[in-house]
């Protein structure tokens, strides 16, 4: 059966929903990614990643449901380029916050926002507590995809723990959703390196975070290095991924917060 919420009618879908039913909302972008990936990667690999798990969760018994992808999100870093499409913050937290809104029409009352894109993470909890505090939904915000900065060694390229935008995670992720769309011709590095030797600003877990667009690091818009990836890696990468997402949505079902 389709775990897709959207071709439900009406009816069914406030048959089918209950307050154990657990609702996916893919989160991506529409954003420029470098000349050699696609602007929709982010949507791409959010949607992918929810399709995957879900099924398998509601598989394993879990009554979980996919909500349709919100592709434009917050992408002002890259809103120098061409092609990005972006919502200011105060948008897209509306945004979110009338679709939790929306939800309480049915019985359904836990909401995971399933994230594929890095400039949604501090907006996505801002929307978590609203939606706790102002309807009571159980809100939950996770990664879709596992995208590592790589270290180096043999068949990686060193990244420095700076590769976060189209390096070779992301760019592995792409070849093996949809290498159609992937230009391997035009993969170049782009690491940040003037900065990697510090010990606390910088990203992936850095303690000191920093306003950016990703022109602030060359023309290219990439932040990372891209060579070496392959679609093998990328499938490694993206059933990591769903397994991870899988592991965290069983966990949703049992959490509870404790009786006021």
């Amino acid at each position: 059966m389709s775990r897709l919420l959207a071709e439900l009618s009406g009816p069914a879908a406030g048959e089918a929903l209950t307050e154990d039913s657990i609702l996916v909302l893919p989160l991506g972008a529409i954003e420029h990614h470098g000349p050699h990936l696609p602007l929709a990667t982010d949507a791409l690999v959010a949607e992918a990643s929810a399709t995957a798990a879900v099924q398998r969760a509601a598989d394993l018994g879990l009554d979980v449901w996919q909500l349709p992808t919100l592709s434009i999100t917050k992408s002002d870093e890259h809103s120098w380029a061409p092609g990005t499409l972006w919502l200011t913050p105060e948008t897209l937290l509306s945004t979110l916050v009338d679709i939790g809104r929306s939800i309480t029409q049915t019985k359904a009352r836990t909401l995971v926002f399933l994230n594929g894109h890095g400039g949604n993470v501090a907006l996505g909890n801002v929307a978590l507590r609203e939606l706790r505090r102002r309807f009571g939904l159980r809100t939950f915000f996770m990664p879709a995809a596992n995208v590592p900065a790589t270290g180096g060694g043999e068949g990686f390229p060193e990244e420095l723990g700076l590769g976060i935008h189209a390096g070779y995670a992301e760019t592995s992720l792409v070849m093996h959703l949809r290498p159609d769309l992937v230009d391997e011709s035009l993969f170049a590095r782009n690491v940040p390196e003037h900065i990697a030797d510090f010990t606390h600003i910088g990203f992936n877990g850095k303690k000191v975070t920093f306003g950016w667009l990703s022109n602030d690091f060359g023309p290219s818009g990439v932040v990372g290095d891209p060579n070496g990836a392959s679609a093998e890696a990328g499938a490694k990468l993206f059933a990591e991924s769903v397994n991870f997402v899988v592991e965290a949505l069983q966990e949703i079902s049992r959490f509870d917060y404790l009786p006021r």
